[in-house]
């Protein structure tokens, strides 16, 4: 028997995990086989905690009597008929790391280029701001290899059904990230690992023809009957790409600028604005399974609430993880969440964040969202005292409108400090009272969510692009054909999987322009 077997719905007990989670669903594929067992793989792992009295872990595996040859998922796959374009990739997160590897995988040979540095470099810079306050506009949460998600927790969930989705997880696991994430419900790396698979991903782009240029950006961009003439970077050089990769993050606000200024059509994008909310661990631990939490991985949560007219959400939750000083630009303070693999922090931290609308932002023009984020940024740095320090009260302070002195049981993980005082003057008045009615609201539904000494921090500002570059059926910018708007800063992703995500349909875009050879 060669033919491959899927046995669905096995239970095992929390608890059970590693070597002998593994020896336990191969004796049961032994078993139903009849056969020893020669190929066995786990095709997918949840948790089952409806009943809490019960929580059990759920499996799908699927094994062969015979061994089945990996596929081999970084390996040539064709050449373009129509000549090889000469293609730049701007940006080194993942939708432009994941658009270069596609293309070197069909011959062609980007450039990439990236403002800030190599994530070794980039460490230190953040290490730095953190000690000092030193700030590094290039160089930061934000910027450099990696993107934004560098510095996150490497969750791979994505809410998008895009069929790319899975060759994600499998080019993420071929570049050195956990197995697990391709059959876990919930897959993270960890901010700790992704730094492996980063430059692993480097060294393979550099290993089949590509070239990096760090501490390189796009400062103008030519364009004349409707087509990408020429760009012009940093080192003040200008050249000619048949197609150039607008991969450039949600926080890339002077490439937005420049954009608008050469014509490029963009067009504005609701977001949501927020604060990072912190429990302990531990306890969002025991409410979502009881006794049992100490017996399975960090917990975690998600939550919606449409207590008032504005929808409220936890988003990037990060379990056992540190609120990240997130500023990219000067004299604004900006946080976001970050954990490492193990998850092993003492606090849980999400951002809870609530729907701003076009109509907040007070203007028509395209950059008005960004106006609307400065603002928020800038008013949050000086609510904070100055010196990047987050402004932070506790949650029980912030439902009775009053400013908070010291922090409960809940101590802040922001690691430029925090300044106890009243949040209420970031937000507009509906808006804080959206926030209010959420916390309430929430913690019915998750228990100790709205606990007293549950700690806001803010402002959580970054959550999304608050811009759209528009783009047609071919991926490329409308009026400017050649010019690939592509990922989270062009606004067609949320999240390192589906930013990754875009980067391959957008190198598949490009390919299909060329002529790719068997590409379907």
């Amino acid at each position: 028997m060669s033919d491959i077997r899927k046995l669905s719905g096995i239970f095992l007990p929390v608890g059970t995990d590693g070597e002998a989670e593994r020896e336990q669903l191969r004796a049961l594929a032994a078993k139903k086989l009849g056969a020893p067992v020669r190929f066995f793989r786990i095709v997918k792992k949840s948790l089952d905690a409806r009943d809490k009295s019960k929580i059990r872990w759920v499996y799908t595996i699927e094994f062969a009597a015979k061994p089945v040859p990996a596929p081999d998922v970084l390996g040539e796959k064709g050449t373009c008929k129509d000549g090889t374009p000469r293609v730049l990739v701007v940006g080194m997160g993942p939708a432009g790391l994941f658009c270069a590897v596609r293309l070197l995988q069909w011959g062609v040979r980007p450039v990439l280029i990236e403002r800030g540095g190599p994530v070794e470099e980039r460490e230190g810079d953040i290490k730095e701001f953190f000690d000092t306050g030193r700030l590094n506009v290039d160089s930061n949460i934000q910027f450099g290899e990696g993107g934004a998600g560098t510095f996150s927790d490497g969750k791979l969930n994505t809410q998008t059904n895009s069929a790319e989705n899975a060759e994600v997880l499998r080019l993420f696991s071929a570049f050195g990230a956990p197995e697990e994430i391709l059959y876990l419900n919930k897959p993270h790396i960890g901010s700790d690992r992704l730094k492996t698979v980063l430059k692993n991903m480097r060294a393979y782009i550099l290993s089949h023809g590509g070239k990096i240029l760090f501490h390189t950006a796009l400062t103008d961009v030519r364009i004349e009957g409707g087509a990408l003439r020429s760009v012009t970077l940093s080192d003040g050089n200008r050249y000619f790409f048949d197609a150039v990769v607008l991969a450039i993050g949600h926080s890339a606000r002077d490439t937005f600028a420049l954009l608008q200024r050469q014509g490029v059509c963009l067009q504005q994008k609701e977001f949501a604005v927020g604060v990072r909310i912190e429990h302990l661990q531990e306890k969002i631990g025991f409410a979502q399974y009881g006794k049992s939490y100490a017996l399975l991985p960090p917990a975690d949560y998600k939550l919606v609430s449409h207590a008032s007219d504005r929808a409220v959400f936890t988003f990037c939750m990060c379990p056992g993880g540190f609120v990240m000083p997130a500023a990219s630009e000067e004299g604004m303070v900006v946080t976001n969440g970050m954990s490492n693999y193990r998850r092993d922090g003492k606090n849980a931290n999400s951002a809870l964040i609530v729907q701003v609308k076009r109509e907040d932002f007070g203007s028509d023009d395209p950059l008005a969202g960004i106006a609307f984020q400065r603002r928020l940024e800038r008013a949050a740095y000086a609510l904070g005292g100055g010196a990047y320090r987050a402004p932070a009260q506790r949650a029980e302070d912030f439902l009775l409108r009053r400013p908070s002195a010291a922090a409960g049981e809940v101590l802040p993980s922001y690691a430029r400090g925090v300044t106890y005082t009243d949040l209420s003057s970031l937000f507009s008045a509906d808006m804080g009272d959206a926030l209010r009615a959420a916390l309430r609201d929430m913690d019915g539904r998750l228990r100790g969510f709205a606990h007293p000494d549950a700690l806001l921090t803010g402002v959580e500002s970054r959550t999304s692009s608050p811009v759209r570059i528009l783009r047609g059926d071919t991926y490329e910018s409308v009026g400017a054909a050649g010019l690939y708007p592509c990922g989270e800063g062009a606004g067609y992703a949320g999240g390192i999987t589906s930013a990754a995500a875009d980067g391959l349909r957008t190198a598949a875009a490009i390919l299909r322009k060329y002529g790719a050879v068997n590409f379907s």
